[in-house]
């Protein structure tokens, strides 16, 4: 078993004692100006033909990761494809899409708080009990490495076109009632942002 075998949102429940809530996670963001680089590179995802998984990762799920890296320098790393593994006979291991973690400047995963998952086959509801999985994972992977002062993660399901954030806290798994779209990519930023800038409240900035 490994995260994607997490279909259901209920075995997230059964499993690890989460409780499952819906509510307005953010109020009041801020949307963020598109750097000319980012519009430019989205202009061009319409330019291509195919539209299966791995054409929208690379032509805008990573673009607009890569824009939160220029963001926030040397306080932010993305790690792509990398496997989170926690505890294999609950089957928290496999690779994960994106983890955000703090920027430590090393090249192992250290210090996640944010896990980002793309639904496959646009299948949004799978997607949310794959991230619910690895956002518990990570929060097990800051404990069992003593990072004491992270004491929420957040995640994110996206199909490129539909993001949903995802807040943990304390075995309370709160889901957003609101979906963004890619045609508000400002207000996507802005979440991502509002996000991070809260980290940034508890955690140093890399020298």
């Amino acid at each position: 078993m490994s995260y994607s075998n997490f279909k259901k949102i209920l075995q997230i429940k059964e499993n690890f004692g989460i409780t499952i809530f819906e509510k307005n996670l953010f109020e009041n963001i801020k949307s963020v100006v598109l750097s000319e680089w980012l519009k430019t590179t989205l202009s061009y995802s319409s330019l291509m033909r195919s539209k299966n998984e791995k054409t929208k990762s690379e032509s805008i799920v990573q673009p607009i990761l890569i824009e939160l890296i220029k963001r926030n320098k040397n306080f932010i790393t993305i790690f792509s494809g990398n496997n989170l593994d926690v505890d294999i006979e609950k089957g928290l291991n496999g690779e994960c899409d994106f983890i955000i973690t703090k920027d430590t400047g090393q090249y192992d995963l250290e210090s996640p708080i944010f896990q980002i998952v793309e639904a496959k086959e646009d299948d949004m509801k799978h997607g949310v009990s794959q991230c619910a999985a690895q956002m518990y994972a990570a929060s097990l992977f800051n404990k069992i490495n003593n990072i004491d002062n992270i004491d929420c993660i957040y995640g994110c399901v996206t199909t490129a076109d539909n993001w949903l954030f995802m807040k943990l806290l304390d075995k309370k798994l709160f889901i957003d009632k609101k979906k963004y779209y890619l045609s508000e990519v400002e207000n996507i930023l802005g979440v991502f942002q509002t996000i991070i800038d809260s980290f940034k409240i508890i955690l140093p900035i890399k020298k």
